[in-house]
């Protein structure tokens, strides 16, 4: 048996002010969710907690995503996150505040002959 890419998601989030990527992370993740539905996994009798969910983070700044708040808000499978260097940051015009995009892939894998 192989691992067998099933389903790829993306989605887009934002943190408008502050510049939080974790925040603009979850809430690209939950845009990919909203888009998805795995109905089929349970009609083929496919046990959900078994998939294998391997989600990128696509923003500036990387290494400010909490990669295990991410994970958390995943909820089902063995979840793996990583980010890496994408999205993009709008400086405001006439002050110091940041508004951050975020870019999310989801990917559902099974084990399947």
């Amino acid at each position: 048996m192989a691992l067998k890419r099933i389903i790829l998601e993306m989605g887009t989030g934002n943190d408008l002010h502050g510049g939080d990527y974790t925040k603009a992370a979850l809430r690209a993740v939950q845009d990919a969710l909203h888009h998805s539905s795995l109905a089929f996994i349970r009609s083929l009798g496919l046990d959900i907690n078994a998939m294998q969910v391997e989600v990128t983070i696509g923003v500036q700044q990387p290494d400010e995503v909490d990669l295990e708040a991410v994970r958390h808000s995943l909820p089902y499978g063995i979840v793996t996150v990583k980010a890496v260097k994408g999205g993009l940051n709008v400086p405001a015009e006439d002050s110091h505040d940041m508004a951050v995009i975020a870019s999310a892939a989801v990917a559902v894998r099974f084990d399947l002959p």
